[in-house]
């Protein structure tokens, strides 16, 4: 084989086979409120909740390279037996994450203990090993739109850094990343 052919089969090669990486998919269900207030759960504190799941998803596409994965509302209501069923029992919400085809499930509460101030509180669960990779709580001083905007975009932060963390290369072509994801 003469050496022109040689460069252009390797430059062919390198062209077609891309880096391999693939964005993590992350599915976030939607935030459940836990209102332990004298007058609990509100329809503008409702409202204020019902809002996180869609801002954390905005916050996300714009922290890192993350397919989204729809989650529809009866889908996570079949899945959970009654209030903070897959927050608690990870294996289920990984079961869930695993039928959307997600690398990752989000699993959320607005958790209201006052009305001064409330936590964003997640779990961030790997589907293909069905754990908890990771927990976050996020205080909230106040209920303005801009202290939520804030709360979630710490959150967004975090859950990057935690995948980075846990997952460094996925999607990467190597054989010890694969090994990894």
């Amino acid at each position: 084989m003469n050496r022109p052919n040689t460069i252009l089969q390797v430059l062919l090669l390198v062209l077609l086979s891309g880096n391999g990486h693939a964005a993590q998919r992350i599915a976030v269900l939607d935030f459940e409120l836990n209102d332990m207030t004298s007058m609990p759960n509100t329809p503008a504190e409702l409202r204020r909740t019902s809002s996180m799941a869609p801002l954390l998803t905005q916050a996300l596409s714009r922290a890192g390279d993350y397919e989204i994965v729809a989650v529809d509302a009866d889908g996570q209501k079949s899945a959970k037996a009654s209030f903070g069923y897959l927050f608690r029992f990870h294996d289920l919400a990984a079961r869930l994450g695993q039928q959307l085809g997600a690398d990752w499930v989000i699993v959320s509460q607005h958790s209201k203990p006052s009305f001064l101030y409330s936590y964003l509180m997640a779990h961030l669960i790997r589907v293909k090993t069905q754990t908890l990779s990771a927990s976050f709580d996020i205080e909230l001083k106040g209920n303005h739109e801009k202290v939520g905007q804030r709360g979630i975009n710490r959150l967004a932060d975090k859950i990057r850094e935690a995948i980075e963390r846990q997952a460094p290369c996925c999607g990467a072509a190597s054989p010890a990343c694969v090994a990894v994801c």
